[in-house]
């Protein structure tokens, strides 16, 4: 029972007859997606049962999901007074249950792994979200608070879009360094406290006291809540001296944007080594910044901080994108983001909007626009795994309710809170696109993104008056998706797959508990030749509903898919990166030009065959993928008590980059 107000309400369940049925049904995994499942988001049984041993099954996920976010709900109604029918929930969380069962949706990563924790309803509802943004602009003001801001996001697994606007607003200062001793807090807001202290006496000038670092446990404790184990002190003692000597050196200059880039640079880096966590950024700067679009020309640099951010300016229309597009032939660097378009367009087919107007960035993935301060939540849906529009409506509308349910919860940011309770701003994405082409023809899909849009818009009105709170001011987009699509075999987003018969390598510990049973399946398993305390699996896979790969579909074809559903179906963005071969990469400005006014954002990058041993990807004949699965015995289940990395690993297999290890 939970009590709201001063009535008891008893919190949602499914009943335990209705879950059996499912405890020994086949799940329709894809080539890796059981393996993924249990290394990323099975969480320990003795959370909630303190005599239970092991960890979840895809049933019991789905179960922890479904009535996580029905009791979202229920809890909101209560609190407003408002009619409760629970029939009509338990029947409509049951469909919920049957079709993320079956892989037909998912949450995000995000919510597979906190969606009905105590941690979101203890801590903050911002464990749910996917991504953020925070704009720089006010920093000569709020000094460091911005960048503790964007840690504490990172260590709850947010990934975080910024900007440089607040480059040459304030000059960097000698701290006033004190005698007194600060002992840190063991926890996530120590970490991000001592951060915000030192950064205040570089940007405002302010105390910064001795640090202990005594309290915080050792590396390989556990971490209650959240999931995963510390990495001990030594990754914030790190920060806290790189961040040292890099405003050491500026004492009595304007901070610069390159500064700021590697002031959260450098904070991802500490985030990502505290060994729970994934760092995906993305910065935003202005495109005649040359110092700041060549920031990761320096080696040194890049592979020991600047990797932690995607780096993109804001495109302006009419420019001359001829110094920018030498750039992306080079490295896939920068992205071209049109900040007008978010602004004033939703979908491109319904004309100027002005109700988003407030626009400052994107998360790192850019598919969603955000203001300043402002979470998205991501859904996932797999049109491919569909047979009929109507059967794809139908888990369109659940998922559709997810992304709403998650706009209900606070977080423990009020700023944020005060966009969110405005905006209620959900991403509804497609993943196998291009397998639902091959599946359904362009064109039906085309006609299904339209149909379907109209179709959330109406329940949007539904569900807001149900609800009492503001209609979504965005509600679709195109994710790059990763390792959720990995779960039923999708294809990420809206790209194409490498090759119809390849080899998907997964990293895992030395240490780890599942290899034994995939070395029992008959899987390859190797040391990793780039890190030294993992390895590497091989998994064979056969892409269905194949007709072209990567390497066989032109530079134009896939911006202009990316058009198509920026006009049919995203009214927040599109995320694309776009492979191009070395005859296309003079075109790059040619393509800019043409589409500037059809996309929000793109990035390029230079299509290359398997260059390096090991790699995520290596295409492979069909002879050798039949003599693969040979050897190979499925695996039904693996009893472990190693509970998944949560959002350790990106959710993107592009957005992310970590030398040596596989994101």
């Amino acid at each position: 029972m939970m009590k709201i107000g001063n009535i008891n309400v008893r919190k949602f369940g499914l009943s335990d007859q209705f879950i059996e049925q499912y405890k020994n049904k086949e799940v329709p995994w894809g080539p890796v997606g059981y393996i993924t499942y249990k290394r990323t988001y099975a969480r320990r049984l003795n959370e909630t049962d303190p005599n239970a041993k092991g960890t979840e099954e895809w049933y019991q996920t789905c179960r922890r999901v479904i009535e996580g976010m029905f009791d979202i709900q229920k809890r909101h109604v209560f609190a407003l007074g408002l009619e409760w029918n629970d029939a009509k929930a338990q029947r409509t969380a049951k469909e919920a249950y049957d079709r993320l069962f079956n892989l037909k949706w998912t949450p995000p990563g995000r919510g597979l792994w906190m969606m009905g924790t105590k941690f979101i309803y203890e801590r903050t509802g911002a464990g749910l979200f996917n991504c953020a943004f925070r704009s720089t602009k006010d920093i000569h003001t709020k000094g460091g608070y911005l960048f503790a801001w964007m840690m504490d996001a990172l260590m709850v697994g947010i990934g975080v879009g910024f900007d440089t606007l607040g480059a040459k607003t304030l000059t960097i200062k000698e701290p006033q360094w004190t005698k007194e001793t600060l002992t840190i807090d063991d926890s996530r807001e120590g970490w991000v406290d001592s951060v915000h202290m030192l950064l205040d006496g570089y940007l405002q000038g302010k105390k910064v006291p001795n640090f202990d670092y005594s309290q915080i446990r050792p590396e390989g404790a556990p971490i209650r809540g959240f999931g995963g184990t510390s990495s001990g002190p030594g990754p914030l003692i790190e920060l806290h001296n790189n961040l040292k000597e890099l405003y050491n050196e500026k004492i009595g200059e304007l901070i610069s944007s390159v500064d700021i880039v590697d002031t959260e640079n450098l904070i991802g880096r500490c985030v990502v080594a505290g060994n729970v966590r994934r760092s995906a950024a993305l910065a935003l700067g202005q495109h005649d910044d040359r110092e700041y679009l060549s920031m990761k020309n320096d080696q040194e640099k890049l592979y020991h901080h600047r990797w932690g951010s995607n780096n993109s300016f804001e495109a302006k229309i009419g420019m001359d994108y001829s110094w920018h597009a030498e750039q992306s032939q080079k490295n896939g660097e920068p992205g071209y983001i049109w900040l007008h378009n978010a602004r004033y367009y939703g979908r491109m087919k319904d004309g100027k909007r002005y109700d988003d107007t407030k626009v400052m960035g994107f998360n790192p993935c850019v598919e969603q626009q955000l203001e300043d301060g402002e979470l998205c939540c991501l859904v996932e849906t797999f049109p491919a795994k569909h047979d009929s529009y109507e059967d794809y409506v139908k888990t369109l509308e659940i998922a559709y309710l997810y992304g709403k349910t998650v706009t209900l919860v606070n977080t423990h940011w009020r700023e944020t809170n005060a966009i969110m309770l405005k905006n209620r701003r959900i991403g509804l994405s497609q993943s196998g696109v291009v397998q639902a082409f091959n599946k359904h023809t362009r064109r039906t899909m085309l006609q299904w993104c339209d149909d379907a849009y109209e179709h959330v818009r109406e329940m949007d009105k539904e569900y807001a008056d149900w609800l009492c709170i503001p209609r979504s001011v965005r509600m679709t987009s195109i994710k790059p998706s990763g390792t959720v699509s990995l779960l039923n075999g999708s294809t990420p987003g809206i790209h194409f797959p490498e090759n119809e018969f390849y080899i998907r390598r997964i990293r895992f510990g030395k240490d780890s508990d599942l290899l034994p049973t995939l070395e029992e399946a008959g899987y390859k398993i190797e040391d990793d030749k780039y890190s030294p305390n993992t390895v590497c699996v091989e998994f064979p896979v056969k892409e269905p509903f194949f007709v072209k790969g990567k390497k066989d579909v032109s530079m134009w074809e896939q911006l202009e898919i990316a058009s198509q559903y920026q006009h049919y179906w995203a009214d927040n963005s599109v995320s694309i990166t776009v492979t191009f071969n070395a005859n296309e990469a003079p075109q790059i400005k040619d393509a800019l030009e043409l589409y500037e006014s059809r996309l929000k954002a793109v990035s390029f990058l230079r299509y290359q065959e398997t260059g390096y041993e090991q790699a995520p990807y290596e295409p492979i004949t069909e002879e050798e993928y039949n003599e693969m699965v040979k050897g190979i015995t499925p695996i039904q289940r693996i009893d472990t008590e190693e509970e998944g990395v949560g959002s350790k690993y990106c959710t993107n297999d592009s957005c992310d980059i970590n030398f040596g290890e596989e994101q």
